[in-house]
């Protein structure tokens, strides 16, 4: 079967070069030549562990293609998705217009049936739109279905997550565009991975009821965090225990400086807007939000208070991306961290494994570093904003030595308070007591 992916970014390639994996004929198209050129050799734009394997394979055994001519992507295909940018309007609504785009441009090459699958994280009703748009645009008409396939993908795991996802979401109206869908996805049938088959409209607000429940998790837990600091109480133990009980899970529920990406703060704007369209004040989803922004800020407020005050100060930042595995920097709360350290007149030097150099670029006044203890050699203190396993296991002799002052910030809570104050390092997490020396 020959199927095409319209959209290279994040969505579209892990989608195209998971397909392809699957045995599947894919032509993945973008209006971007440059990126193309660069697909075309195997050269991946973004960081996203085992993408580039894949990407290598399918050009290697010829079941993948790229392609800036949307006529090709059209031609062949029996099933076309849509995984170009939704982006958020100022008012953080989702900004449809490459949508509306590429809908417009595969009516006018259509020469018979069609499955049209939304990838793309659109507003519930975008699909009846979207089928509005084409027949609008067909020269001729031409019978399709539209489908919405959202997508679960977590960066960093993008692979595993399309491989072995923990379900399949197919909202169509037609029973030949369901049993189409099923047949893209077999292979999962051998791990027996559920398929939710639903109307469209319920199929686009799962997307956005996922993510929004996900993200409230995270804003629910740094809440009781910050609490737990207040009251002298540990929110590790508090999250292990409230994660034992099966109706709460453990998942989610990790203290630190807030969310980020390009999913959670950009679908719960959208998911306001939509409820406000609606009449439907979304009043859980707007709190989640508001608890995020200010987590930041704690933030730099607990790096204030442990430093004595900011200005002339240096510190090490370790980590810029907003989570391990990626090089995305969208919403990533270190921005916000090392935005407001540099405008009180902190010096910060930074590394991160991935994200360094598009980092250096977002926050021109850092100072990038080789690695890690690069970074730390001479600073007033080590943050630790994201998680890399290469943080998680660092040489803490090494670290003491290299700081001017024993002062380790870490807002991931990788390490173990007891361990840190043996060493004789003042260690400070979040939603956890201090540890180690006061001076």
């Amino acid at each position: 079967m020959y199927i095409s992916v319209i959209g290279t970014g994040y969505v579209g390639l892990v989608t195209g070069a998971c397909f392809a994996e699957f045995g599947l004929n894919v032509v993945c198209m973008d209006t971007d030549a440059r990126r193309i050129g660069r697909l075309e050799k195997g050269d991946v734009p973004f960081y996203e562990p085992g993408v580039t394997e894949l990407v290598a394979k399918g050009l290697r055994e010829n079941r993948l293609v790229f392609t800036t001519d949307i006529a090709k992507a059209v031609e062949q295909a029996l099933v076309i998705f849509i995984a170009v940018g939704t982006p958020a309007h100022a008012d953080g609504s989702a900004d449809l217009t490459y949508v509306e785009e590429v809908g417009r441009g595969i009516a006018q090459h259509m020469t018979g049936y069609k499955v049209i699958a939304t990838k793309s994280t659109v507003p519930v009703g975008t699909g009846e739109k979207l089928r509005e748009a084409i027949r609008t645009h067909q020269p001729a008409r031409c019978r399709f279905d539209i489908v919405s396939n959202p997508e679960f993908l977590r960066e960093g795991s993008a692979i595993e997550d399309f491989l072995r996802p923990n379900r399949v979401v197919i909202g169509a109206d037609s029973p030949e565009a369901i049993a189409i869908m099923k047949d893209l996805y077999r292979p999962l049938y051998l791990i027996e991975t559920p398929f939710v088959v639903t109307d469209i409209a319920t199929a686009e607000m799962i997307k956005y009821a996922s993510n929004a429940f996900l993200a409230t998790k995270v804003s629910f837990i740094n809440e009781i965090a910050n609490l737990c600091e207040q009251m002298g109480a540990d929110v590790q133990v508090v999250a292990r225990a409230m994660g034992l009980d099966r109706r709460i899970g453990p998942k989610f529920l990790h203290a630190g400086p807030g969310f980020g990406g390009s999913c959670f703060p950009k679908d719960i704007a959208a998911l306001i807007q939509t409820g406000e369209k609606a009449g439907q004040e979304m009043q859980i989803a707007k709190a989640a939000a508001r608890v995020n922004e200010r987590q930041r800020l704690l933030m730099v407020e607990k790096i204030r208070k442990a430093l004595g005050r900011l200005k002339g100060k240096t510190v090490a930042v370790l980590g810029l991306s907003f989570k391990p595995n990626t090089n995305d920097l969208r919403e990533a709360p270190a921005l916000t961290i090392v935005e407001r350290l540099l405008a009180a007149g902190c010096a910060v030097r930074v590394y991160d494994p991935a994200a360094l150099e598009e980092g250096t670029k977002t926050l021109p006044g850092v100072i990038p570093c080789a690695d890690a203890y690069d970074a730390i050699q001479g600073s007033d203190a080590l943050i630790l904003v994201t998680e890399w396993n290469q943080f998680r296991n660092l040489d803490l002799v090494r670290v003491k030595a290299a700081l001017r002052r024993p002062l380790f910030i870490d807002l991931r809570n990788v390490y173990d308070p007891a361990r840190m104050a043996a060493l004789g390092l003042r260690y400070i997490s979040v939603g956890r007591p201090p540890s180690g020396p006061t001076d």
